[in-house]
């Protein structure tokens, strides 16, 4: 598939996912192959101008993370182009523009899926931005406010209009701001965006399809149902980072690989964990392992590994982490004891030594 002037290998990408998408863990699903496309964590463009911590954090790139699409969110046409301007200048190979999320405090301030309200001013920022950047414009939405605009389609009406404006490609969320991520994605409304923005434009213009590819066959599916271009893959892919590997095979015509062994996957949990360290801080990285773990080991044991995830959320500092996780590996992470660990008798695990 290809973004403007921008060819990827792969047709499958990596959503913005708010909180988890930073180079750690962006990193972690391209070393287990398929994706073509790479996004960032959700972008202030006030944070990334006054170079707050966070914000610098969360745009942090390097040589193996490309081709990478820094998304932007917010109202203010001027702040979004400088700071699609700043992404550039910092390694984007793509800006987008989010205009799908439906969280509150982003749509309380005009930004998100609120821009879906607001048609004049999302064309205005998009204008601004394609004005000061050189590399490719995207936008993601979802398929409106209400299940009103769903009927009325106004994704594939602010689509067209976005591609007028200088977009490059257009991904769409197959349900609406009401509904978050209730239900199920709508595929015929994606299709009705594809449709429209093929009769506007023929095929000139990726449209990618998002929601629910928790599979290789979901997969398939969002590619049949609605014929978009592109697949996008968001929560999905947090406690399987190998779906992208996975999805590209059986799009192929390929054998889907075996599921990652439990080593493998520990390998996968310690290797994120790391490179947490190593870009971010070690409270980040604590703060981060302790949330993300019952996902990460979602499928370790078959899903039975809760003297794990119960270690690493317990855990007080890094070496902590390391020794739960090579004690899991040695067989030797089981309770000693079987107290409510949500009181102040938490299970005490044996430690392993770290060769």
């Amino acid at each position: 598939m290809r973004i403007g002037n921008v060819q990827l290998e792969t047709n499958l990408l990596l959503a913005p996912i708010a909180r988890y998408c930073d180079l750690a863990f962006r990193t972690i699903c391209r070393e287990q192959g398929g994706v073509g496309l790479a996004c960032t964590d959700l972008l202030s463009p006030q944070g990334l101008l006054r170079g707050t911590q966070t914000s610098l954090e969360l745009a942090h790139t390097n040589d193996f993370d490309t081709p990478i699409c820094m998304q932007l969110y917010g109202s203010d046409p001027k702040i979004m182009a400088e700071g699609a301007k700043w992404a550039q200048d910092h390694g984007a190979t793509i800006i987008d523009i989010n205009m799908g999320c439906p969280v509150d405090k982003v749509t309380k301030k005009d930004g998100g899926s609120k821009l879906m309200c607001d048609i004049p001013r999302a064309m205005h920022i998009a204008e601004a931005v394609t004005r000061v950047i050189s590399v490719p414009l995207t936008c993601k939405m979802r398929l409106g406010w209400t299940e009103e605009d769903k009927q009325r389609n106004v994704a594939g009406t602010l689509a067209c209009q976005l591609i007028d404006g200088g977009a490059a490609a257009i991904t769409v969320h197959g349900r609406t701001t009401e509904q978050k991520f209730s239900g199920e994605a709508d595929l015929p409304g994606i299709k009705r965006v594809v449709d429209t923005v093929r009769a506007h434009v023929g095929d000139r213009v990726p449209v990618i399809g998002n929601g629910d590819i928790t599979s290789p066959e979901a997969a398939q599916r969002m590619l049949r149902e609605t014929t978009c271009d592109g697949i996008m893959i968001g929560r999905g892919a947090l406690s399987k980072p190998w779906i992208f590997r996975d999805c590209w095979a059986h799009l192929q015509g390929n054998a889907v690989p075996a599921q990652p062994s439990d080593a493998a996957q520990i390998e996968m949990i310690r290797r994120f964990f790391d490179l947490m360290l190593r870009y971010r801080s070690e409270r980040a990285a604590m703060n981060q392992i302790r949330q993300r773990i019952s996902l990460m080991g979602k499928h370790i044991a078959g899903g039975h590994c809760k003297a794990l995830k119960e270690a690493i959320r317990t855990a007080a500092s890094p070496d902590d982490v390391h020794q739960a996780l090579y004690g899991f590996l040695a067989g030797i992470l089981t309770p000693m004891h079987q107290n409510d660990v949500s009181g102040s008798n938490a299970p005490v695990y044996p430690r392993a030594s770290v060769g």
